[in-house]
Order: C-alpha cells, then structure tokens, then sequence
C-alpha cells in the first residue's frame, strides 16, 4: 500500500458564496468520501482562507521574510486536503473522484504520492 496526499483546489469566492443547501450537499460529499474510504484515510482537514496564509521567503542576502498571503495569481488556492493510503494510483483515483471539488467548475483534487 501506498501513501497518497489528496490537494483540494478551488475558488474561494465560490466557496464562500455557496448557499445552505449547497454547504450541506457538499459536505455530504466528503462524508461519502470519508465513508468510502473508511480506514485508508489517514486524516485530512479544511484549511482556513488564503488571507491567513503565511509565505517564507529567502532574498537574495539568505534573509528569511515572512510575508503574508499565498501571493497566488490565480483565483484558485489550495482549501483542504486527504492523506490516504491506497494500493496503487487507480485506487486513490477512484477514492479521489468521490470528492465534490472534482465535479466542480471552479475546483479539482491533485494526487500526490507521498516518497
């Protein structure tokens, strides 16, 4: 079996702009998700909004400067994550394509194996 890090992508306006029903439909995905994976998934949680993100930087002098924010140029951050373990890349596929955020205009999921 095999480590894999599940990244949710998306837009975060839309997120935020989703109504009641929309939240509970798309929560009932992850518990879907979650039920499906069962004991292969090994964690995962919701990351709060890119605004409250912090970037290490080395200048050119090896000074390290926290800045704040992501500094993406694309409406598009990294909102939550899955670690799961599954015997080969199909299976983390096939767990992966149960996540809401695939389906999603705005949104996707990168598979990462973890070394």
């Amino acid at each position: 079996m095999a480590n894999y890090l599940l990244l949710i992508y998306g837009d975060e306006q839309k997120w935020a702009g989703m109504t009641p029903d929309e939240t509970t439909a798309h929560h009932a995905r992850h518990r879907e998700f979650q039920a499906a994976a069962g004991a292969r998934s090994l964690g995962g949680k919701q990351l709060a909004d890119s605004k409250t993100a912090t970037t290490l930087r080395t200048d050119d002098s090896g000074t390290v400067t926290p800045t704040d924010g992501p500094f993406l140029e694309t409406k598009e951050v990294l909102g939550g994550y899955y670690l799961i373990e599954a015997a080969d890349l199909d299976e983390a596929i096939d767990l992966a394509r149960l996540l809401p955020e695939v389906s999603a205009g705005h949104s996707g999921v990168e598979i990462r194996p973890i070394v």
